[in-house]
């Protein structure tokens, strides 16, 4: 099988604000009426987020042919699996008596093997991201109170998607954050995209299209490309707020963030849900 024909693609989300529609592919989770606290006003309570590993379980078999890590995959995250084999590989449907043949198969491939075997190494330790998501979502649950802390699993997706938001959970796909300098990217992707295939990425990018799939565009799709980008720049400047670093940079989210200076009472809900602030007035 020929590398190039199986590994699809995708822009980074970074640079084609458009394509976080695709991304999200199981159903948008629609943002409720929620009363928000200003954004310097953080709860003490605790939140701890542990990473569930189900790359693990996919490597064990694509690397072994292990059925019994199949069977695991299959019964502890049934819906992930389903994901991954009809809507991202989009291999045929997940009780398709070969499947899990095709599955194995597919990732066969001397390239992706590779790519599996490397983000093993590279993410044996995921402690890091487990810090980082829980202060994030400790953050969001003070500004939304009724805040809902999906299911988190790290996957290898062939290089196909970055974050993938389901029903109830989001995936991290590990193979699209090897680093910049990683080999193969550089034969599908920028120097502006690769920047932003590294670790520190991952946490920005998840909280990004996880805000997304909470605060649809309260516009039509086809809408004004212009449009998009300024839900795009609302987005990560939430993004860059909660880091407390400057993850993202645009015109748009310098706009957002004057208007934001300007009106430091309007919340995330106000925000996120209206197309009719003057937000490019600033």
């Amino acid at each position: 099988m020929n590398s190039a024909s199986i590994i699809k693609v995708s822009k980074c989300l970074h640079h084609f604000v458009a394509a976080f529609f695709i991304l999200i592919i199981m159903g948008m989770i629609t943002g409720c009426n929620y009363k928000l606290k200003p954004f310097d006003e953080v709860e003490s309570d605790t939140l701890i987020v542990k990473i569930q590993r189900y790359d693990r379980l996919e490597s064990l078999f694509l690397t072994t042919g292990d059925f019994s890590a199949l069977q695991q995959m299959s019964t502890d995250f049934p819906n992930e699996t389903r994901t991954l084999v009809e809507k991202i590989l989009c291999l045929g449907k997940v009780d398709d008596p070969e499947i899990n043949n095709k599955l194995l198969a597919f990732y066969q491939d001397s390239t992706l093997q590779a790519i599996i075997t490397e983000a093993e190494l590279q993410y044996a330790n995921v402690d890091d991201l487990n810090s980082q998501l829980s202060d994030a979502f400790h953050i969001l649950k003070s500004w939304i109170p009724n805040f809902k802390v999906p299911l988190i699993y790290t996957q290898i997706c062939a290089l196909d998607q970055s974050i993938v938001v389901g029903d109830e959970s989001v995936g991290i796909c590990l193979d699209k954050y090897l680093g910049e300098k990683y080999p193969l990217y550089a034969k599908y992707y920028d120097d502006e995209q690769r920047k932003m295939m590294k670790r520190e990425y991952i946490v920005p990018d998840f909280i990004c299209f996880y805000l997304l799939s909470l605060y649809p565009p309260p516009f039509p799709h086809d809408d004004s490309q212009k449009e998009m980008d300024i839900h795009m720049g609302k987005a990560q400047w939430l993004v860059n707020k909660v880091i407390g670093k400057q993850m993202f940079k645009s015109i748009y989210i310098e706009k957002v963030g004057a208007y934001m200076a300007k009106h430091p009472h309007t919340s995330v809900d106000q925000l996120m849900k209206s197309n009719e602030l003057p937000i490019m007035d600033n």
